[in-house]
């Protein structure tokens, strides 16, 4: 479906063409502090706030594939173990990582590995596949996250407390960057000359 050689490059690739140790631990390191700056970023909405620290993660990997994607989740965690104020909040320091959520940020390592991997097989040119990719990612999140939480509030709570208050924000961030992505490829020139459009599903 994406056997082209164009279909195997990140978007950063397309956008910003070259190669060198230099170029990515640029990327890398922008990639860590976009993070930094979307965690910051709170929508009001109830149960809880919507933050942009979760969209970040997933759309970092996309952008960046999966190699540097991980690698600037870990320079991300890095910064926060320092004390820099990078996470939610300006929250900072490695306590957060024996914390109730330390499991989700373990989980961004693997979530953007994962979604940046899909995105060099092509599956961020597409709403629909994008869509999959960010909610298969939400769940390598999730899915450390949940495990610790458990450890301090027990797993007839963990659910309540620490996945459905967050349903509809990430439903609205799985939303935006499947029709995010797509649309970046399209004024790329991924679908110029015949090539669909990326609301297409052919």
């Amino acid at each position: 479906m994406y056997g082209t050689r164009k279909a195997q490059l990140a978007m950063v690739d397309v956008a910003w063409k070259g190669t060198g140790l230099r170029r990515d631990v640029l990327l890398v390191f922008g990639g860590a502090v976009a993070l930094a700056l979307l965690a910051q970023i709170q929508i009001p909405l109830q149960p809880v706030p919507v933050t942009g620290q979760t969209f970040g993660v997933l759309l970092v990997g996309a952008l960046l594939g999966s190699r540097r994607g991980a690698l600037s989740m870990l320079t991300y965690l890095s910064m926060g173990a320092a004390r820099l104020p990078v996470f939610a909040g300006l929250g900072a320091g490695a306590s957060h990582f024996a914390g109730p959520t330390g499991g989700y940020l373990v989980g961004f390592v693997a979530a953007a590995w994962l979604v940046g991997r899909l995105a060099e097989r092509g599956w961020d040119r597409r709403v629909h596949t994008t869509a999959l990719a960010m909610l298969v990612g939400t769940v390598l999140i999730y899915l450390p996250g949940i495990a610790w939480l458990s450890t301090f509030v027990g797993w007839g709570q963990v659910l309540q407390l620490g996945l459905i208050p967050f349903l509809l924000g990430d439903l609205l961030k799985l939303l935006l960057a499947a029709l995010a992505l797509p649309w970046g490829w399209w004024l790329l020139g991924g679908w110029s000359a015949g090539r669909p459009h990326p609301a297409s599903h052919t």
